[in-house]
């Protein structure tokens, strides 16, 4: 009696489910934490709240998929033909992937973009010929706002090229021109004062200001150029302070600043 009893428990039908179901319950295990922690290196500085939600619904569609396969296998050990329900399963999947592929692109995309920290809310991008910063950030569709106000929402299965302009440091870049019979020497100097002094007085920079020297001769005059490291997408406005004080600077040191003139003859 005892020995019938013990093999009807180690019979494929009773041990071969159980094994089946402590299986898949262990390798989900395994896997959510691989994904959990995949995720957290790889999502580092995106938002919390994003994180968890992609990997929920990683880890959803990976649960499901091993119950699917749990049920076909079971059904496979207590003899039913599951070639007939794989095959349903397939035209199932096949219609529902047709009718929502975009979607499916949509998704992957997002996660793609989420995954490989392309760029994140907050960052200054252009995406073809769009350039905004990046309001919204889901996994469907990504917001760019430019700076003049417009909102673009772009599917993300459609973002195939990003340039992120917050990820290194920007370059500040201040050309000016002055008059050929200046005194080169005496430009330098005054060029070169000013750059310690904004070094010291600039917001936003991360590193000296610069003096380049001479980059062209041009037909107005003698072009000089000064150049800084700053925060991500912050070179513009410290362009502005920079071409203040070297107005200021010029105007003190007596440096003319060339301008085109047009001469009329009245005959």
């Amino acid at each position: 009696m005892t020995k019938e009893l013990l093999d009807q428990i180690l019979s494929k039908e009773i041990i071969g489910p159980v094994i089946v179901v402590a299986g898949s319950i262990l390798l989900y295990g395994i896997l959510k934490r691989i994904i959990k922690r995949m995720f957290h290196l790889n999502l580092a500085g995106i938002d919390v709240r994003k994180n968890k939600t992609v990997v929920g619904l990683v880890c959803n569609v990976m649960k499901y998929l091993l119950i699917v396969i749990d049920i076909l296998v079971i059904l496979a050990i207590y003899g039913v033909d599951t070639k007939g329900i794989v095959a349903s399963l397939g035209v199932v999947g096949v219609v529902v992937g047709l009718a929502i592929q975009d979607t499916l692109k949509d998704f992957f995309s997002g996660i793609f973009i989420l995954s490989e920290d392309q760029y994140r809310v907050g960052d200054w991008i252009k995406i073809g010929d769009f350039k905004g910063e990046v309001v919204y950030l889901g996994l469907k569709t990504t917001r760019v706002k430019a700076y003049t106000g417009e909102i673009k929402m772009i599917s993300n299965r459609n973002i195939t090229e990003v340039i992120n302009y917050s990820k290194d440091d920007s370059l500040a870049i201040v050309d000016v021109t002055t008059n050929y019979n200046e005194s080169t020497e005496k430009i330098e100097q005054v060029l070169t004062e000013l750059c310690r002094r904004l070094s010291r007085e600039l917001p936003n920079l991360r590193g000296k200001v610069e003096l380049l020297g001479i980059t062209a001769l041009g037909e107005d005059g003698v072009d000089f150029r000064v150049t800084v490291a700053t925060e991500p997408t912050m070179q513009y406005g410290v362009e502005r302070m920079i071409r203040k004080e070297i107005k200021k600077e010029f105007a003190q040191h007596n440096i003319n600043i060339p301008y085109r003139q047009m001469v009329i003859h009245n005959g």
